[in-house]
């Protein structure tokens, strides 16, 4: 027998049976695999395994007692290879953590760096007297014409306010370089749209 279960429990030899229930609900519930990180689980899977194996036998008054047996007759090493395999679980565990950290530490490093380059380069340009243009994306035209349509859609409101419709007839009517412009651009549209038909 290699695997001493109490310890696994974390519970005392003359543990209570009330005890031993509660000592693997909360271990179940620390340890479980979905709690976990993604690149960890499988090993609190094996935690959880060692966990339900000695609940099963703790928990059995008859496989206790012959198991109590088989450890009053068990060598002391082999308990000391448990708190090992215990130990490189959590050893495991840190060294996975740590490189994931350092991981996202180089990612993050090499993008400040990247971003620096880049804003130092464009820098260079605009200190040679280039203008720096940054090509569209899809994302730009998109709000460009929702901003648009929105625009439109406050100056039609406005509109329909009499005082505000009254105001620019006035204003058309009074100002001839205006009346002139604006006659232009619907004689403009008019004939186009004449044209297309």
């Amino acid at each position: 027998m290699e695997k001493n279960y109490y310890k696994i429990l974390e519970i005392d030899k003359n543990a209570s049976p009330e005890i031993i229930k509660k000592a693997y609900t909360t271990l179940a519930k620390k340890y479980h695999p979905d709690l976990q990180d993604e690149s960890v689980k499988h090993i609190y899977e094996e935690k959880l395994k060692l966990i339900n194996e000695a609940y099963e036998v703790l928990s059995n008054e008859e496989k206790r007692k012959q198991y109590d047996l088989e450890l009053a007759r068990k060598e002391p090493n082999t308990e000391n290879l448990l708190n090992e395999n215990v130990n490189n679980i959590s050893n495991e565990y840190q060294e996975e953590l740590l490189r994931q950290q350092q991981l996202e530490y180089q990612r993050q490093v090499q993008q400040t760096k990247e971003k620096a380059y880049y804003d130092a380069y464009i820098q260079d340009l605009k200190n040679r007297g280039y203008k720096i243009r940054y090509k569209k994306t899809f994302s730009d035209y998109v709000k460009n014409f929702i901003a648009l349509t929105c625009t439109i859609f406050i100056l039609f409101l406005l509109w329909q306010l009499p005082f505000v419709k009254k105001f620019f007839i006035s204003m058309y009517n009074e100002n001839p370089v205006l009346k002139a412009i604006v006659d232009l651009f619907h004689n403009f549209f008019i004939s186009l749209f004449n044209n297309i038909n």
